[in-house]
């Protein structure tokens, strides 16, 4: 009896301890590994988020504490066109910037290079003042201005590792192809520059501000991994069911962004509407949802749980009720 009241107490602990350290990959957005986050003691907010290139660059801690530099001083120095023509990082002033961490070795790279490059030409014809900047992963010199002769924006010199690497670091690259979109005064616009670009051919809502609420779909369904996600099923083909469905948990998104962007912190959810379609049917059938509609969820892949709201009919009360309680972990998940 004792015996068995000991192995209930270190099962509790380890899922205890278990459920902590899943929280804390949510936290973080950690999507990879080995990963290395340093953060400020006194704060906790994160100081470096990819504190691997940081050890690798600084054995010596020449750098500490490694706090983040802003963007002009980070990419001082030349930039290059593809026809070898030099320019200085001065050139950027004044114009909004993605930068673009790309290798021509990753094939959904090179797919997405010839989606940008009629992106980056219809934003300049447009009148934007708009310049694009390779930061490459490639793995030679050669592989780099192989590809980097299709592209009609700027790089970093594939010579100059410090820099990209520095670049990596700031931005806490952790997967290519990623475009961080930044405003003229060099702060982040979006870190999805890669799904603004794939469902705005036309860039009309260039420089791709984020939406509170976004609709589930291809392009942006590996978002889904980020952390935890509500999602209002509608299962309705109609627009209006779908826009009215954003209209309703809007209010609630814009809310919780605002009040951790006012502690500096990303929001600890994204929220998303999913129509119907087979994006959605692949989604409610690899989470084992029931088929009621509409049916309010939050759903956390990384933790492998779900929070199922399944009510006749969903109100912004009901929404907010269900968000808050998520937040202060009142509610019970289910295995996905």
């Amino acid at each position: 009896m004792v015996v068995s009241s000991c192995c209930e107490f270190a099962d509790s602990i380890f899922i205890f301890m278990l459920f902590r350290e899943l929280k804390l990959w949510n936290k973080y957005r950690i999507s990879n590994i080995p990963s290395l986050i340093f953060l400020d003691a006194t704060t906790g907010k994160v100081v470096c988020r990819n504190g691997l290139l940081v050890i690798r660059d600084d054995p010596e801690g020449l750098e500490f504490p490694w706090g983040p530099k802003p963007f002009r001083e980070v990419i001082a120095g030349p930039l290059l066109r593809s026809s070898g023509q030099s320019l200085e990082s001065s050139s950027l002033e004044g114009s909004h910037v993605g930068v673009y961490f790309s290798a021509h070795w990753c094939p959904p790279c090179r797919s997405l290079t010839r989606v940008l490059v009629e992106s980056y030409r219809k934003i300049k014809e447009a009148g934007q003042n708009f310049e694009i900047i390779f930061v490459s992963a490639d793995r030679s010199e050669e592989s780099f201005k192989q590809y980097f002769s299709e592209m009609p924006w700027l790089a970093v010199p594939y010579t100059d590792e410090a820099r990209r690497s520095r670049l990596n670091r700031l931005y806490g690259i952790q997967g290519i192809p990623t475009l961080i979109v930044l405003d003229p005064q060099g702060e982040v616009i979006t870190r999805q520059g890669r799904v603004e670009v794939l469902n705005d051919e036309d860039c009309r809502e260039f420089p791709w501000h984020p939406k509170p609420v976004l609709e589930l779909s291809d392009s942006n369904a590996a978002q889904l991994n980020e952390g935890p996600c509500l999602v209002l099923f509608v299962d309705s083909e109609d627009d209006g069911e779908s826009e009215a469905a954003k209209q309703l948990i809007q209010p609630i998104a814009e809310k919780i962004i605002a009040k951790y962007k006012a502690k500096e912190e990303e929001a600890p959810l994204l929220f998303f509407v999913a129509g119907e379609d087979d994006m959605t049917d692949s989604l409610r059938d690899y989470t084992n949802l029931p088929e009621a509609a509409p049916l309010l969820t939050i759903l956390d892949m990384s933790a492998r749980a779900k929070y199922v709201m399944d009510v006749e009919e969903i109100t912004p009360a009901i929404v907010e009720a269900f968000v808050n309680d998520f937040l202060a972990e009142k509610l019970k998940p289910e295995p996905i």
